[in-house]
């Protein structure tokens, strides 16, 4: 696997990103039809997070990889790594941006069942802050917190 690299996230990704956002959740929750949400997912992406979270994307050979998205206050709404690169560095190297782009802290909501994510997170400096529900799936969540 080639040396995976950081930047920030330009227009042109647009198609990419929500590609991967639906093949990697559609790999995590097999049982729910992302296929079905990406209408939604698209104008979500395109008024919520982009005119309002810095947006940092991973690439390998020129293939987008990855992406985190954390807005001015903290949060991290979406971390999304392809599951060809489960294991690898991305994940931490995308967290390790978000944590410089927010040196006062993160927030985030994780699937309560999402244990993988969560164990990931845990190993990250995040720790758990809360319990909540998804305010759009109504799935419970976890709100894990990194503070410096």
């Amino acid at each position: 696997m080639s040396a995976l690299h950081l930047r920030p996230y330009v227009a042109a990704d647009e198609a990419a990103a929500i590609d991967l956002w639906h093949r990697t959740w559609q790999q995590a929750y097999p049982q729910i039809d992302f296929a079905a949400r990406l209408d939604w997912w698209r104008e979500r992406w395109r008024k919520d997070l982009v005119p309002k979270a810095s947006i940092v994307v991973a690439e390998a050979d020129g293939a987008l990889t990855g992406f985190v998205t954390i807005d001015g206050e903290g949060y991290l709404d979406q971390l999304v790594v392809d599951p060809a690169h489960w294991g690898s560095d991305a994940a931490r190297l995308l967290v390790e941006e978000a944590k410089r782009l927010s040196p006062i802290g993160i927030t985030l909501l994780v699937n309560k069942d999402n244990s993988r994510a969560i164990r990931f997170y845990e190993r990250n400096g995040f720790a758990h802050a809360g319990d909540d529900l998804n305010p759009t799936s109504g799935r419970p969540v976890l709100k894990l917190e990194w503070k410096p």
